[in-house]
């Protein structure tokens, strides 16, 4: 239930792997996409990620000019769909001076491709594939993907479990590397997402796929999506990034800037180290606590040697004096006889009584 991604391991008992989505916030600028690879690794992301799409490759020009009005996010574009996707496209010329950029400054190079072409023309560039929510159920390019060997992250977003389940089994069949994330696929940035957001579908996801590494895809701008699903078991997590919000363009009002995604690294790093063992002990930083908060088993008079011990001589009292018998012991300390003389308050150890 782990992969590698270059030199990282990815799974439950490894650090969250963050993917900062750069997408479309090159703005059609290859400079601009080189300084938010670097941004990205300095506000501590482990993976840059771009999109990789042809406009006539996924997009219909018929079908969203035919359509009664834009949607959701789209409908705040200013331009048609298919002028808005051919602007955000990267051009393939890019991609190795993009991966030579990550490499430079140690990050590593990520894109979601959405055609065949787009997926054999990045194939010597990438470490891994992510695979967009919206092409969940197009099965044979999830398949081509999965056949190329590498590690698979397959975002889930505005799908039904039917649909998660094939594409999972789909990938599995022929890849046992894959994480799934969890993902809602509302772009609009309104604080109403969060009741949309439904992490606790990754217990399901936990529960079905139990050979898979677990995600979130988020489009929020706080931390607790993020928080709740790495306590939940996620351990690769994606966002948007941009470095400004208000950027005209697609993607930068739900995109993160430098200092909100590396608070969101920092606040992870925290509660990674606050999640600790599942095994319930006392701790390092405890052990003191452990005596004067606890109690112990001290006597409540003057105790000659050789009276028997009733409940009445016996006190529970702070501290847990180092080799005191355990309040839990009282009930085989009464009809014990005391071997030594004891002084009030003196704690009571197995070798006094007999």
């Amino acid at each position: 239930m782990e992969f590698k991604i270059n030199n990282r391991l990815i799974g439950p008992n490894h650090p969250t792997y963050f993917i900062a989505d750069i997408a479309a916030n090159h703005d059609g600028s290859l400079e601009r996409a080189k300084l938010l690879i670097r941004l990205a690794k300095e506000a501590g992301a482990d993976a840059a990620k771009f999109q990789h799409f042809q406009a006539p490759k996924i997009v219909s020009e018929y079908g969203f000019s035919h359509m009664n009005s834009k949607v959701s996010h789209q409908a705040k574009w200013k331009k048609s769909v298919t002028e808005v996707y051919a602007a955000a496209s990267l051009p393939q010329d890019w991609t190795p001076i993009l991966k030579e950029e990550c490499d430079k400054v140690g990050i590593d190079f990520f894109t979601s491709p959405y055609d065949f072409d787009s997926i054999e023309h990045v194939d010597p560039y990438v470490p891994a594939y992510k695979v967009g929510s919206g092409e969940i159920d197009w099965i044979e390019t999830l398949e081509h993907m999965a056949s190329k060997g590498k590690p698979m992250i397959i975002a889930t977003g505005a799908s039904t479990i039917g649909e998660v389940q094939r594409a999972v089994h789909a990938i599995l069949r022929l890849n046992r590397q894959l994480c799934v994330m969890q993902c809602n696929t509302n772009y609009t940035a309104s604080p109403e997402n969060y009741d949309h957001i439904h992490l606790n579908v990754l217990k399901t996801y936990a529960t079905m796929f139990p050979d898979v590494v677990l995600g979130l895809s988020d489009h929020t701008h706080g931390n607790a999506t993020v928080l709740g699903a790495v306590a939940l078991g996620a351990r690769m997590i994606e966002r948007h990034f941009t470095d400004d919000n208000d950027r005209e363009g697609p993607d930068h009002k739900f995109a993160m800037n430098p200092d909100a995604w590396a608070h969101m690294v920092e606040e992870t790093r925290l509660l990674e180290r606050a999640l600790g063992s599942a095994d319930k002990f006392i701790t390092g930083n405890e052990q003191e606590t452990a005596i004067v908060q606890r109690r112990c088993l001290r006597a409540a008079r003057d105790i000659r040697a050789g009276e028997v011990f009733t409940r009445e001589m016996i006190d529970v009292l702070r501290p847990a004096t180092p080799g005191a018998i355990k309040p839990d012991q009282i009930q085989n300390v009464i009809g014990t006889r005391a071997l030594t003389d004891l002084p009030k308050g003196k704690e009571l150890r197995w070798t006094d009584l007999g």
